[in-house]
């Protein structure tokens, strides 16, 4: 996740249940991140041993897909609400209701209220997809031509203050940085041909496109991406040996989180990456895009977390986070600070960042070339680091990363690597030799699952399972167990209490009898 922290300690292999505080120790982001990754773990597994890969509560199962084509100007898919959990995860697919805006005074009788939205989502409308009419690899697929499987594609991704205004505590003075940052759900449903899944027959049984779904799914979230990462002392390290102990292999001033990330994904010959010193989290919310010029809502609180000319950036916001689909990253070129501004090496695209509602803002990233490697350097490829597989490649201050060979990249995959001046090292696993070992990527952790086989003017198959509760009617047995065991406590009250202890039935005789006199 995109967020200002000092590193990301939980492993699940460690099987650990609890983070325990004691009492006089400094707190660490890490220790409580690290607590709600336990609980969320625990809470996700536990769902996904009783439930299965996938499904729905029997009474309330989400995402029902019913198919509108032929007659409409564009083909669509209404995604009915309720509940569905992918691998543990929850989706809810429930639409919000709008509220009821209070009556305008000077409004006139016969004025129409606004229309409702529907109760349900569509294709088009859903809340994450952000799916474009325009662009031809938007489109649903004509099920007239070849029937096609419409799937749920689930992952998380994480919103700082830029994102979403809602997270930043006004009361804390427009200059005092964000708190805690949050991570959300992102579902998509997307369509997928019969082709894409290796089946040839037109007319498969439910049962043959589970598993073939099954199948495809597995290669999707297993990413073959590795990296291994190391700190190596340069041979010329003239730093000032007061700031940089001479012997430190890391030899930057402060303590880093390192951010490798995927940009454009695909095999090694065409994927590029780029990285960030501060996790990716050095952001700046946009108020107006003219041009190459950048109007910022602020600038960064010191040196360390501002822009300056030269620097990377990404125009980010919220359909483009969610839809991780790479564009090329711009260069600073020119700064106006008294005006809040920044000019840009090239227009950004004008489908990010022109909506005030989707929050748009830029990103930082800190790499300004290519690594050097054996006195020659690459030059960057849209404004990102070309993938050099089986080499280590120099990113900063002694911090090198290697990529395996034979890998397949995807856009947002990455790695974390924490840098410390007190080790003046790196933290990542090694063997007992002390050589780095290479690591499949942090993130992101692509969940999927069939929702329904579309057939055009053949209906829906719906593909999604369901479970029933856990809880039932006590059983008659356990009905007159339990009224004899509240019939002895009565008389085992009265035995102690006379008093107290009388039968209901007497209670009623004599008020009864009270009632005649």
């Amino acid at each position: 996740m995109h967020a200002d922290l000092s590193r990301l300690t939980f492993r699940p292999e460690r099987r650990y249940s609890a983070v325990v505080a004691q009492q006089g120790r400094v707190q660490l982001d890490a220790d409580l991140n690290e607590q709600t990754a336990i609980q969320l773990h625990q809470a996700r597994t536990l769902a996904a041993d009783l439930i299965g890969r996938h499904g729905g509560p029997r009474d309330a199962p989400g995402f029902r897909i019913e198919y509108l084509g032929g007659r409409h100007d564009i083909d669509t898919l209404n995604i009915h609400g309720g509940r569905y959990y992918v691998d543990g995860i929850l989706c809810d697919a429930t639409r919000p209701a709008r509220g009821t805006p209070v009556p305008d005074e000077n409004a006139e009788e016969s004025d129409a209220p606004a229309e409702e939205p529907p109760a349900h989502w569509t294709y088009w409308d859903q809340p994450d997809a952000f799916r474009d009419p325009e662009k031809p690899g938007d489109r649903l697929p004509s099920p007239a031509q070849a029937p096609f499987v419409v799937y749920l594609n689930v992952w998380e991704r994480a919103v700082s203050a830029a994102e979403d205004p809602a997270l930043r505590e006004v009361a804390l003075g427009a200059a005092m940085p964000d708190t805690a940052a949050r991570v959300k759900v992102v579902w998509q449903v997307l369509p997928l041909s019969l082709a894409e899944l290796n089946i040839e027959d037109a007319e498969p049984a439910k049962e043959d496109v589970r598993a073939a779904f099954d199948k495809w799914a597995e290669r999707q979230a297993a990413p073959s991406a590795r990296l291994a990462a190391r700190s190596k002392r340069p041979d010329h390290a003239d730093e000032d040996p007061c700031l940089v102990k001479p012997d430190a292999r890391y030899r930057g001033p402060e303590n880093q989180l390192y951010r490798v990330e995927v940009h454009a994904g695909g095999e090694a010959k065409d994927a590029t990456f780029k990285w960030s010193r501060e996790n990716g989290s050095v952001v700046f919310p946009v108020d107006e895009i003219d041009g190459t010029w950048v109007q910022l809502a602020s600038l960064g609180h010191d040196d360390k977390l501002d822009l300056d000319v030269g620097d990377h950036v990404e125009v980010v916001d919220t359909a483009y986070a969610s839809r991780l689909e790479p564009l090329p990253l711009l260069r600073v070129e020119e700064l106006d600070l008294p005006g809040r501004r920044v000019r840009l090496s090239a227009e950004p695209d004008q489908h990010i960042g022109r909506l005030p509602h989707l929050h748009p803002f830029l990103r930082r990233w800190d790499h300004h070339e290519s690594p050097r490697h054996k006195g020659r350097t690459t030059s960057l490829k849209s404004g990102a680091v070309p993938v050099t597989e089986g080499e280590w490649l120099h990113l900063e201050d002694g911090v090198e990363v290697y990529f395996a060979k034979g890998g397949t990249y995807r856009t947002g995959d990455h790695w974390i690597i924490p840098a410390r001046t007190a080790t003046g090292s790196v933290e990542w696993p090694v063997d007992p030799a002390r050589r780095p070992l290479l690591q499949a990527t942090a993130g992101i952790a692509r969940h999927f699952a069939p929702l329904a086989l579309v057939k055009g003017e053949y209906g829906v198959v719906d593909l999604r399972r369901s479970f029933n509760p856990l809880a039932s009617s006590i059983p008659a047995a356990d009905e007159a167990t339990l009224a004899a065991e509240e019939q002895a406590a009565r008389e085992e009250r009265a035995a102690e209490d006379p008093s107290r202890g009388r039968s209901q039935t007497t209670a009623e005789a004599e008020a009864a009898v009270e009632g005649d006199e």
